[in-house]
């Protein structure tokens, strides 16, 4: 049986031999790029009309309307994670400006007996000229394949650019002279498989989409980028090296893309650059090979690590990140099956009620039970499909959980109570956990890449949530501080002695129960800064630090800084902003919030942006370019691919357990050590 996918879905494939039609009632150009575990698409990873094969692919060698792509990804080159069919409109031939003002595509998938494995009508598109299709991808060492439709207005070009082609617009040009002499004046447009002679005969009508576009921005049918918001105040971001964002960023980045984190809007003056300091711009090693399926014909048993990376750390990481953006797109497939399911149901029923001669008899009220019937059963359909993506990220989730270092474990995690200070920076620090309501259960990692490339901000105040809104706002404030404690102690955890420095700004004096972990330790660098003078010498100190370093930086004189400099990471800890705060304390915390990070210098804010609202908005810019988190459950985190609102959950201490205070001994004891 054939798998009809809307846009974001996937689907196993049982074979690795198959062939991609297309139909698409008019000339197109067909091309194919091949990407790496981190998106990068080599020179040489390209199939077109101007050089239609490479190993493993083979493309139509002209503009036709009914192109085919012939694929066996087992002769793909081995560093292959990913396999692109990209569609264009030939440029000059006459015909439709955009894929907008024609049929929509429609591709199938059919395997070496010719036998359909899925298909995908890509409707939605406007003021597109080029598109990627469909993509094949390895997962837990088998392959799947995803439906995209993700079209470019800037026609093959953009679209090239965007995987990270070093000649994007000259390998453009090149295919459309190549296609531009061979366009044919007419060929029958071809789709649907026939039992006697394999032709492929199109549909009268398109196949419905359940939701056209619904995983872009308005008015575009490309997939909205990391640093894009829209929806919910946070992003999250994908691939190995993205970060979640307020307004938020999760699996396997290119080299030259952000990487996946939950995170806010970004400040004016450009993009963060989320690439990870240590991390090799050359394709890592393949991972281990995937335990053999259990019985023919089902996936593989998940196994932890098996991911691509330089080492198993980084693996786990990568895994993490699939894990993310695979339930990210089940769920908007199922999203989408429902709604169209709805949307079917009501036209169903308006045709009914239009007609008078079926209000008479039984003949209306069988017509709206086949139509209620279609509709639970497309749904139940839908949910199958669900169903069976959860139970697969579920058993993975069983089985990466455990294996998880400290830095990306939750705190009741046997890796802590094995914990042993480290020798180097891990790549990344789980900060929570993330859920859709779909499935609660299921709980993904939520990482953020070290160093912090901007500070964080819990949110003391009631966000919305059910959570916060059962509180009062004491309790609030104080989960919130607790919180802010918690991530700072994973942070001092994670790196090696010396390497870094938490200092503390409470004005009123109120925030001693919850810091008494990290005063009662040693781990502080000093008291708590109390009263505007506190407040005052510890801004006036680390902005001085800052001032210092990026003049060092930039004149190439890191050798003249003073020797008494304490070079470690920094961490400041602001709670109660912004009582305590004049207009030049206020103006330093902007200061360090903004060119902080660049030199080791990082905010966590414990606040109520309402208690700010006094300020007016000069401090946006500040809400803005701080990663948002709540001390209770709260969806204000989204997804860069379909923009799910998720559920973040705060990472807490058993009742009861001495695991934080055992941690933050050994650290202290560590420093004291490396201080001798």
């Amino acid at each position: 049986m054939t798998a009809e996918l809307v846009r974001g879905q996937n689907h196993p494939l049982p074979q690795t031999r198959l062939e991609i039609r297309v139909s698409a009632g008019h000339p197109v150009v067909a091309c194919a790029t091949c990407s790496d575990p981190h998106g990068a698409v080599r020179d040489e990873w390209i199939a077109h009309p101007g050089a239609p094969t490479m190993p493993g692919i083979e493309v139509s060698r002209r503009a036709t309307e009914a192109p085919r792509f012939t694929v066996d990804l087992d002769a793909v080159p081995e560093a292959v994670h990913q396999v692109n069919v990209l569609l264009a409109l030939p440029q000059g031939a006459g015909g439709p400006a955009h894929f907008g003002a024609t049929a929509a595509p429609f591709v199938v998938v059919t395997g070496q007996d010719d036998a359909e494995l899925a298909s995908f009508t890509i409707t939605g598109l406007d003021a597109e000229t080029a598109l990627v299709a469909v993509e094949l991808y390895r997962r837990q060492g088998a392959w799947k394949v995803r439906a995209v439709g993700q079209g470019y207005a800037g026609g093959l070009a953009e679209l090239l650019a965007d995987q990270g082609l070093r000649k994007a617009r000259e390998t453009a040009t090149a295919v459309q002279e190549t296609v531009a002499v061979r366009i044919p004046r007419a060929e029958p447009a071809q789709l649907r498989t026939s039992a006697a002679d394999g032709a492929y005969t199109r549909p009268a009508t398109p196949r419905p989409n359940p939701t056209p576009g619904s995983n872009q921005a308005p008015g575009s049918n490309q997939t909205p980028g990391p640093n894009q918001t829209a929806g919910p105040d946070a992003t999250l971001a994908p691939g190995p090296d993205a970060t979640l964002r307020d307004g938020l960023s999760a699996a396997g980045a290119a080299s030259s893309q952000p990487t996946p984190t939950p995170d806010a809007p970004q400040p004016p003056g450009g993009p963060i650059n989320y690439a990870h300091p240590r991390r090799q711009s050359v394709a890592p090693p393949s991972p281990p090979p995937a335990a053999a399926p259990a019985r023919p014909g089902q996936p593989a048993p998940p196994v932890a690590g098996d991911a691509t990376g330089w080492s198993m750390e980084e693996r786990l990481y990568n895994q993490v990140w699939g894990m993310f953006e695979d339930l990210a797109r089940s769920v908007a497939a199922y999203r989408s099956a429902v709604d169209f399911a709805e949307s079917r149901l009501d036209q169903e029923l308006d045709q009914v009620l239009s007609d008078p001669r079926s209000r008479i008899g039984g003949t209306g009220d069988a017509a709206r039970e086949a139509a209620r019937a279609k509709c639970e059963e497309l749904t139940d359909r839908a949910r199958q499909s669900l169903d069976r993506d959860l139970a697969q990220l579920t058993a993975e989730s069983e089985v990466v959980e455990p294996a998880l270092p400290p830095a990306f474990a939750r705190w009741d995690n046997p890796a802590w109570h094995a914990y042993r200070v480290p020798m180097e920076v891990p790549m990344a620090l789980r900060l929570g956990d993330l859920q859709l309501p779909e499935s609660p259960e299921l709980r993904i990692p939520f990482l953020v890449r070290l160093p912090l490339e901007r500070g964080l901000w819990v949110d003391s105040g009631r966000s919305g949530s059910e959570a916060a809104i059962v509180l009062d706002e004491a309790q609030l404030r104080r989960l919130a501080l607790d919180c802010a404690v918690a991530h700072a102690a994973r942070l001092l955890a994670v790196y090696p002695p010396g390497e870094f420095t938490v200092h503390v700004i409470d004005p009123a004096g109120t925030a001693a129960p919850s810091l008494a972990p990290l005063v009662g330790s040693g781990a502080l660098a000093g008291p708590p800064a109390a009263g505007a003078q506190g407040v005052s010498d510890t801004l006036a100190k680390l902005t001085q630090r800052v001032d210092l370093v990026t003049m060092a930086v930039r004149g190439g004189a890191a050798d003249s800084l003073p020797p008494d400099l304490d070079t470690a990471e920094q961490l400041l800890i602001v709670n109660d902003f912004p009582h305590g705060f004049d207009d030049r304390a206020v103006t330093q915390l902007r200061y360090l919030a903004d060119e902080g990070p660049a030199v080791g210098v990082h905010l966590l804010m414990v606040a109520d942006r309402e208690d700010a609202s006094a300020y007016g908005p000069v401090l946006d810019p500040l809400w803005r370019s701080l990663l948002r988190i709540t001390p209770v459950p709260d969806d204000h985190l989204a997804d860069p691919w379909v923009r799910h609102a998720w559920t973040y959950e705060p990472l807490t201490v058993p009742p009861d357990s001495a695991v934080l205070r055992q941690v933050l001994d050994q650290v202290v004891a560590a420093r004291r050590s490396w201080r001798r």
